[in-house]
C-alpha cells in the first residue's frame, strides 16, 4: 500500500460534515480513516469515495471508549503508517428542554462524546505524531457557533462545546514541542441532518420561534481541507464558517 499521501482520520464520518470533509480531502489526495459507530454509514462514505481513487479504511469506533479510540489509531497507523491529520468531528446534542430538567444520562452522554471523545483522540493523535518521521501532524477540532453564544435550553452542548475552545488552546500550546499544529473550525448552519429543523423554525433567545438560513456544507469541507493544506509552520487558530444570514452576530 502506498504511503504517498497524507493520512487523515475523520470522527463522525458516516454523515453529515464528517461525510462531506472525508470526500473532499480523498478528493484532495488523502488517505482517510473513516470513524463512527455505525459501520453502513460508514461504508456508504467509502463507497462514494470509490471514484476520488484514494485509500479509504473503515474504523467502526466510539470515542467516548479508551479501546475503540486505540484500536481507531492502531489500526490507522498499521494500514497507512503514519498520521497526518485528526479532524475531532463527531458530537451529539442533547433534547431541546430546559436546563432543570435534563437528566444526568443527558448531560454526560453530550460531554463523553463532544469532549471526552476529542480528548482520546487527541492523546492517541500525540503518541503518533511526535514518534513518527517526519514528526508532528495537525489536528483540527470542530467547535460550533455555541463555543462563543449559546442557543436556548442548550446546556450540554454550549457547555462542551466551549470546552472545545479550551482544548484547542492546550493542545496548540502542548503540541508546539513536537510540531503539533491545532485549530478549531467554528461552524453555524451548515445544511445536514443535524440543522434539517432551523427550516421549520428554532427557537431565539428572545422567546420568538424563528426560520434560520442555512449553507452548503460543502463550504465546510473546503475549509477543513485548506486548514489542512497548511505548511506545519503555518495554522489557522481559530475559523468560523457561517451561513452570512443567520442571526448569530444578534444573538442575545
Amino acid at each position: 500500500m502506498s504511503l504517498s499521501s497524507k493520512v487523515a482520520i475523520i470522527t463522525g464520518a458516516g454523515s453529515g460534515i464528517g461525510k462531506r470533509t472525508a470526500l473532499a480531502l480523498l478528493q484532495a489526495g488523502y488517505s482517510v480513516t473513516l470513524a463512527g459507530r455505525r459501520v453502513d454509514p460508514l461504508e456508504t462514505t467509502a463507497m462514494e469515495a470509490e471514484q476520488t481513487g484514494s485509500q479509504t479504511l473503515v474504523v467502526p469506533t466510539d470515542v467516548t471508549n479508551p479501546t475503540s479510540v486505540q484500536n481507531l489509531f492502531s489500526k490507522t497507523k498499521e494500514t497507512f503508517g503514519r498520521l497526518d491529520v485528526l479532524f475531532n468531528n463527531a458530537g451529539i446534542g442533547a433534547p431541546g428542554i430546559p436546563l432543570e430538567d435534563l437528566t444526568y444520562d443527558q448531560w454526560k452522554s453530550v460531554v463523553d462524546t463532544n469532549l471526552t471523545g476529542p480528548f482520546l483522540c487527541t492523546q492517541q493523535a500525540f503518541k503518533i505524531m511526535k514518534a513518527q518521521d517526519p514528526q508532528g501532524g495537525r489536528i483540527i477540532n470542530n467547535g460550533s457557533i455555541s463555543a462563543h453564544v449559546p442557543r436556548p435550553n442548550s446546556s450540554p452542548y454550549t457547555s462542551t462545546k466551549h470546552a472545545m475552545t479550551g482544548l484547542t488552546k492546550s493542545t496548540s500550546l502542548d503540541g508546539r514541542k513536537y510540531d503539533i499544529a491545532c485549530g478549531q473550525i467554528d461552524i453555524g448552519n451548515a445544511a445536514t441532518d443535524m440543522t434539517g429543523r432551523m427550516q421549520q423554525g428554532v427557537p431565539q433567545a428572545n422567546g420568538a420561534v424563528a426560520v434560520e438560513p442555512r449553507m452548503d456544507a460543502e463550504n465546510v469541507a473546503q475549509a477543513v481541507v485548506y486548514m489542512a493544506s497548511l505548511p506545519l509552520d503555518a495554522n489557522v487558530q481559530f475559523m468560523t464558517v457561517m451561513a452570512t444570514q443567520m442571526p448569530y452576530i444578534g444573538r442575545g
